[in-house]
């Protein structure tokens, strides 16, 4: 049975990272607050939420954590809660679960806050929300094509098939698809988890063995910022030059 929009109403924004690659910038602004196209990274991910309805948001911090609290609490039409991470970073897998008690029980959406997602019309969060089926899923991943991905440098990270079923690529192969940084997780995913230091790369894996691990194609533009080039690639990207 799947849900319908007012069904997902939580997601996490990740905004821990240290944005080593970007330094010296980032030795006195938190990655997720440079600004792309005179607009902080994180506000991407807040786009996309807001066109989904989403208000519910907790946002993690690390890296000159107290920048980050200040610009998130100052924006409007969201109920935001901080997850301090500040004394342990504690990867993306241990970021969401320490956060789990203020996401609730539903299914809930993760965006990473370093890279840019645009949509070409439907909103990418709504599309998930519509073929969310919890009887046969536990991880959708919004997927994007690799060729047309701008400042990503890997081989790829996933096979799609026409069900919608994902598996992931293996060392030597290359695959059609990588990730966006947008997902919708279940709690249930969680189950037996004891927290700590650790990737989400490890839950994927454990719904793609159960077969639950399915994938969304992204229409629009993909763009990671992470290098000072690739910052001035993503603002002509964007600004259309």
């Amino acid at each position: 049975m799947t849900s319908n929009h007012n069904s997902n109403t939580h997601a996490m924004i990740l905004a821990a990272g240290k944005g080593t690659r970007l330094r010296p910038r980032t030795d006195k602004t938190p990655k997720p607050l440079v600004k792309v196209a005179g607009k902080a990274l994180i506000d991407y991910s807040f786009d996309l939420l807001r066109k989904a309805g989403i208000q519910e948001v907790v946002v993690n911090k690390h890296h000159l954590g107290d920048q980050i609290e200040d610009h998130v609490h100052a924006k409007q039409g969201f109920n935001i809660r901080v997850s301090d991470e500040a004394a342990k970073l504690l990867e993306t897998g241990g970021g969401v679960h320490k956060a789990l008690p203020i996401l609730g029980a539903l299914p809930f959406f993760v965006l990473n806050s370093d890279v840019i997602v645009l949509d070409h019309g439907s909103n990418s969060l709504r599309k998930m929300q519509d073929i969310w089926d919890s009887e046969k899923m536990d991880a959708l991943l919004l997927l994007h094509p690799m060729e047309t991905a701008v400042g990503y440098e890997g081989q790829g990270d996933f096979f799609m098939e026409d069900t919608g079923q994902i598996t992931r690529r293996v060392p030597g192969q290359s695959a059609p698809y990588m990730f966006t940084g947008v997902q919708l997780l279940t709690p249930a995913l969680f189950d037996g988890v004891k927290g700590g230091i650790f990737s989400l790369n490890v839950l994927y894996d454990k719904a793609a063995a159960a077969g639950r691990l399915f994938g969304l194609h992204h229409d629009g533009k993909w763009l990671h910022v992470g290098t000072e080039e690739a910052l001035v690639v993503a603002t002509e990207k964007i600004n259309g030059t």
